[in-house]
């Protein structure tokens, strides 16, 4: 893992923003998007420099990582809704180009498969946007899920859908359930860019970079890629005990934007 240190959020969503519009501008690329709180500022980014700065999504295409079991596409809170109001719709993937699963499926054993072959017909994703939860989950992938696992159904953990409650009107409005990545998908793609900000995250952070790689903590299966970039601000460093070992002298570059 490359860990780098941002003084702020506006830091972390920016450096974001540099590694992907890199894997953009090389030419046509396969893009994983994340939602939740944690990307919108790397969202608003990628719009500012595709509007001011000629980024263009023309060539690329996407997969969403995640997808709520029940709510159809339509319904503001999915993820296909979501995804498009914060980024798509304002930047310029061609028709059809962004690709999700579908949480109203009728077979949805068969919904995630036909997902997983999508991918990989595709080429695979180039790199991959990531929060991670308070309890270390990255997708929908809570503690104790198998670090080998695929694109699947999983059941929502108390916590999840109390930190999810704040984009629907009560908590029992948040799904049982949901379609995701798993964690053996998420890490076929070749770079990972794991996001996070704020003290709410730090715990986890610690867990999942300094921690032992353990199904408790999914997000520390990312140790086992090679090519994770972790950007977080000084807040969600706050819990890291190694920091000497880590990129937190401001100036420098990320090792993956050269020296």
């Amino acid at each position: 893992m490359e860990i780098v240190i941002l003084p702020a959020p506006s830091d972390v969503a920016r450096t974001a923003a540099d590694a992907i519009e890199q894997q953009v501008r090389s030419g046509p690329s396969v893009l994983g998007l994340a939602t939740g709180s944690t990307p919108l500022g790397t969202y608003q980014e990628l719009i500012s420099r595709h509007r001011n700065g000629g980024l263009s999504f023309a060539s690329a295409q996407a997969f969403l990582l995640d997808e709520y079991v029940g709510l159809p596409s339509a319904h503001p809170q999915s993820y296909h809704s979501v995804i498009r109001e914060e980024f798509v719709d304002s930047v310029d993937f061609a028709a059809g180009a962004v690709h999700g699963l579908d949480g109203v499926a009728k077979d949805l054993e068969a919904e995630v498969a036909r997902y997983e072959a999508a991918i990989a017909a595709a080429g695979g994703v180039a790199i991959q946007i990531l929060g991670i939860g308070t309890d270390g989950h990255v997708g929908f992938n809570e503690p104790m899920s198998s670090l080998a696992s695929r694109t699947r159904i999983k059941t929502l953990t108390q916590q999840t859908r109390q930190d999810n409650a704040r984009f629907f009107a009560d908590l029992a409005d948040v799904p049982d359930h949901v379609l995701t990545q798993g964690l053996g998908t998420i890490r076929e793609a070749r770079h990972l860019l794991l996001l996070a900000m704020g003290e709410a995250k730090a715990e986890a952070i610690a867990a999942a970079v300094e921690g032992p790689v353990a199904s408790i903590c999914p997000a520390s299966a990312l140790q086992l890629h090679p090519h994770v970039t972790v950007l977080v601000d000084e807040a969600a460093a706050s819990r890291l005990a190694h920091r000497e070992y880590y990129q937190d002298t401001f100036g420098r570059k990320p090792a993956w934007q050269g020296l």
